[in-house]
C-alpha cells in the first residue's frame, strides 16, 4: 500500500459546536425569538454571557450588564432571558448522545461543543460533517458547525471558519480547502483566534513577530519550545498538521470540586448559612458519587460583597475528614463547621465548599471500626438519582432539605421554562 494511500485513512478529527448554544437552546421550544436580539443573562441575572447574531449586530459586548442594557431594551426590540441551567443541561445531553452515534470515539469537550474520531475520504468527511448537521438540527432543533482536520486546532480553527464563512455551509474539511485558499485565511486571521492563545502569549507573540496564524504556522517549534513551553510547541505543531493533543474520554477536574454561588439575597443568619452548607455538601456528595471518587479534605467559605465596605466578614475552615468518603452526613457535619465563624447580621452575599485530595473509591478500605453506613448504603448516589428523575430540590437531607427556607438561591427573574425537565413546565401541543 501506498504512503498516499495509507495518510488518506488516517483517522481525522471533527469538532462540533452548538451555534449560540444559550439562544439556540431557547429557541429551539420558542420559534417567536427566531430573527430577534435575544442574550443570556448570568447569574442572578447580571450580565450577558451569550448573545444571539442579532445581538451581536447591535453592538452587544460580552458580559454587557443588564442593568445598562435593560432600558434601551425595548427600543432595541432585545429579548433577555435568565440562565436556565436544567434546559441547557438537557439539550446539551441529547446533542451528545446524537452525536455519539456517529462515532465510537467521542471527547465531550464542553456544554456545546465535542471532538469526535473520523475516518474517510475527502467527500465522505464533508457528507459525514452535513449529516451530523442536518441530524442535530432536525432532532435536536439547534444549529451546530463542524471543522474536520487532522488535528484538534486545525478541528476548532475549521469549525471557527464554517461559522464565519457562509460559502462553508456549516462544514468545512481541512483538506478539501484548497492550499492557497487555506493560506490566505491563516493570513488574515489574528494569532489571537487559535485554540489556547490569549492576549498575553498573543503580545509576546506580537513582540517576536508573529501576528497572524501563518506566521506562527512557520514558526521553528523547538525554537517555541524554548521561548515558551512544551504546550505551545504541541499547538505549533498541531497548526502543522501533527497531532499532539490526544482525545480524551472524559474532562473531569480531578484535583477538587467546588460549589459555590453568589446569592440573590445577601444571608445574615447562621441558619441560612447552614442550609447553604447542607446543600452543598450534598451536592458534592452526588457529584464524587457519580464519579467514583472521595475526598479526604473540606473547605467552606463565605464572604461579604466586595460592594459593601461597611461590613467585610470573609470566614473560611479546613477540615481533615477522618478517612476519604463520599458520604453526605460526613460532608454535610464538616461543612457546619464554618458556622461559628458566621457573624449574625453580617449581609453574606457568597458562600461555598470545596473538596480535595480525590482518590477513587475503594482505593484505600477503612478498618472495621471506621466504616461508614451511610456509605454502605450509597445514599449519596441514591441522592443524585433522585434529584436527577424529580429534580433537585426532590429531596435532601435535614437542612438541606428544607423547603421554604432562606431566600439565598439565584436570581432568575426572566426564566423559560424547563420544557425537557419539570412536568409542569412541560410544553403542550393542541390540534387546530
Amino acid at each position: 500500500m501506498s504512503k498516499p494511500a495509507v495518510m488518506r485513512r488516517m483517522p481525522q478529527i471533527a469538532h462540533v459546536d452548538v451555534n449560540c448554544f444559550y439562544a439556540s437552546a431557547e429557541r429551539a421550544f420558542d420559534p417567536s425569538l427566531e430573527g430577534k436580539p435575544v442574550i443570556v443573562l448570568s447569574n442572578n441575572d447580571g450580565c450577558a454571557v451569550t448573545r444571539s447574531p442579532e445581538a451581536k449586530a447591535l453592538g452587544i459586548a460580552m458580559g454587557e450588564p443588564w442593568f445598562k442594557l435593560a432600558p434601551r431594551a425595548k427600543e432595541w426590540g432585545l429579548v433577555a432571558l435568565s440562565s436556565n441551567y436544567e434546559l441547557y443541561g438537557d439539550i446539551s445531553a441529547r446533542v451528545m448522545e446524537l452525536l455519539g452515534r456517529y462515532s465510537a470515539w467521542l471527547e465531550v469537550y464542553s456544554i456545546d461543543e465535542a471532538f469526535l474520531g473520523v475516518k474517510g475520504e475527502p467527500k465522505q468527511l464533508l457528507d459525514l460533517g452535513r449529516s451530523m448537521k442536518a441530524a442535530v438540527r432536525r432532532h435536536v432543533g439547534v444549529p451546530v458547525c463542524v471543522g474536520i482536520a487532522p488535528t484538534k486546532t486545525l478541528a476548532k480553527l475549521c469549525n471557527k471558519w464554517a461559522k464565519n464563512n457562509p460559502a462553508f455551509g456549516g462544514v468545512c474539511h481541512w483538506e478539501s480547502v484548497p492550499a492557497p485558499v487555506r493560506e490566505a485565511l491563516l493570513e488574515r486571521l489574528s494569532v489571537e483566534e487559535v485554540w489556547g492563545i490569549a492576549g498575553r502569549l498573543t503580545r509576546r507573540l506580537n513582540g517576536m513577530g508573529i501576528f497572524t496564524i501563518l506566521d506562527l504556522v512557520r514558526a521553528d517549534p523547538v525554537m517555541i519550545r524554548d521561548r515558551f513551553s512544551i504546550v505551545m510547541m504541541r499547538t505549533v505543531l498541531e497548526l502543522q498538521g501533527t497531532p499532539c493533543i490526544p482525545m480524551e474520554e472524559e474532562r473531569i477536574g480531578r484535583d477538587q470540586l467546588i460549589f459555590s454561588r453568589s446569592f440573590a439575597k445577601p444571608i445574615t443568619t447562621a441558619a441560612g448559612i447552614r442550609q447553604v452548607m447542607s446543600v452543598y455538601g450534598q451536592q458534592a456528595s452526588a457529584r464524587l458519587a457519580k464519579h467514583g471518587l472521595q475526598a479526604k479534605v473540606l473547605t467552606a467559605f463565605a464572604g461579604t460583597s466586595h460592594f459593601n465596605p461597611k461590613d467585610t466578614s470573609y470566614p473560611s475552615v479546613c477540615i481533615p475528614l477522618p478517612m476519604p468518603t463520599a458520604d453526605p452526613v460526613l460532608l454535610t457535619k464538616a461543612a457546619h463547621a464554618l458556622l461559628p465563624r458566621i457573624v449574625e447580621g453580617v449581609r453574606y452575599a457568597r458562600a461555598g465548599i470545596m473538596v480535595t485530595d480525590l482518590r477513587p473509591t475503594g482505593n484505600q478500605a477503612p478498618l472495621s471500626l471506621f466504616e461508614n453506613p451511610h456509605e454502605e448504603r450509597h445514599i449519596g448516589s441514591l441522592l443524585e438519582d433522585v434529584a436527577r428523575r424529580y429534580g433537585r430540590g426532590s429531596i435532601g437531607l435535614g437542612h438541606g432539605g428544607i423547603r421554604g427556607g432562606p431566600d439565598w438561591t439565584m436570581k432568575r427573574d426572566m426564566l423559560s421554562p424547563r420544557y425537557t425537565t419539570h412536568w409542569d413546565e412541560l410544553p403542550l401541543v393542541k390540534a387546530a
